[in-house]
């Protein structure tokens, strides 16, 4: 990563740049999907690589997510590194079965002969007033489909760098990006190296409570721990980054330390991505525990209506919340969730 960037871009022209570092210094990369050339994505992400690399290496696909996955894969299984875009979260199931029957286990199916480094970049989750199929938060049917790797970034610092590093990985790799934060920009070091495609970073440090989040509801959460402090509590803040694997080792080393945990996550509560972690966290930090690790998530329903989405999306108030359910004080067992 040789590349010289502008000190300050948005999560979006992150990405935007990865992408075109990646196909200046290796031209096994390509870039494809719905309306990514021409256009540039209805994110913006891919604006400008087409005129600059050519429509060979940076192109639109018919509108067909099974196809483009399935491309995708005899691409990788010649020797090329395709870099994909699902227009949506949602827009990614009719790819569903290319995904999790070929992608995932063709390297196991071959005893490792056969690499696919395939990524696979899908803009996931809510908050820009969206419509159903238009802000799903999908992480766990990729997380639970073994053979992947799924990461997320929420910063832009991070956004270049895992995408650069998912891009050079030989696994297959989700890629999922917080369109709420597209546009918040933060400091781009192209020279940063990160602690690895599959490690979590503490964000805050503090010494009560652990809470862990990722992606686009990460901002939230960093929010609700400033607004801890002021009501007394001291929260460490972790930020997954990689979803699969998850980084069993940091999250509960500080878990350890705090004694109580929350998750923060926008997809549904049920069966989320937080059941996981809460799990980890009881059979690996049960005699550390002064509370339940506490899951602080979407509703169980159908992603709203625009007009209902604040009420949906965990917020600085949820979150404070749940911190004040951690039994303090002991008198009293939890009555359940609010």
């Amino acid at each position: 990563m040789t590349a010289t960037l502008d000190t300050t871009l948005s999560l979006a022209g992150a990405l935007n740049r990865a992408l075109a570092d990646a196909l200046a210094e290796d031209e096994r990369v390509l870039v494809f999907g719905e309306d990514v050339g021409t256009l540039g994505g209805v994110f913006r992400v891919t604006d400008g690589l087409a005129a600059r690399f050519g429509d060979a290496r940076v192109f639109d696909s018919p509108l067909a997510e099974s196809g483009i996955v399935g491309t995708a894969i005899g691409m990788a299984m010649n020797g090329l590194r395709p870099v994909i875009e699902m227009q949506f979260d949602a827009f990614a199931y009719p790819a569903f079965e290319q995904i999790t029957s070929h992608l995932a286990k063709l390297r196991n199916r071959t005893k490792g002969q056969v690499e696919l480094p395939v990524v696979i970049r899908v803009p996931y989750g809510g908050g820009i007033g969206g419509v159903e199929h238009h802000c799903d938060s999908s992480e766990v049917y990729y997380t639970h489909t073994a053979g992947l790797r799924v990461v997320t970034p929420a910063t832009p610092d991070d956004a270049y760098t895992l995408l650069r590093e998912a891009i050079d990985s030989p696994d297959p790799v989700i890629f999922l990006e917080p369109k709420r934060r597209y546009w918040e920009k933060g400091t781009v070091d192209p020279q940063r190296r990160s602690p690895g495609l599959d490690k979590a970073v503490i964000r805050r440090a503090g010494s009560d409570v652990t809470l862990i989040s990722y992606g686009g509801a990460l901002g939230t959460t960093l929010e609700a721990a400033e607004a801890a402090a002021e009501e007394g509590y001291d929260a460490e803040v972790i930020d997954l980054r990689s979803l699969a694997p998850f980084d069993l080792e940091t999250v509960a080393a500080s878990v350890r330390r705090t004694g109580r945990a929350v998750v923060v996550h926008e997809a549904s509560r049920f069966c989320g991505y937080g059941a996981e972690v809460a799990a980890q966290l009881s059979e690996h930090c049960f005699h550390y525990l002064e509370a339940p690790v506490l899951r602080v998530a979407g509703f169980d329903i159908p992603y709203p209506a625009p007009n209902l989405e604040q009420h949906h999306l965990p917020g600085v108030d949820r979150i404070l919340d749940a911190i004040e359910r951690l039994q303090w004080d002991d008198a009293a067992p939890l009555d359940g969730e609010k």
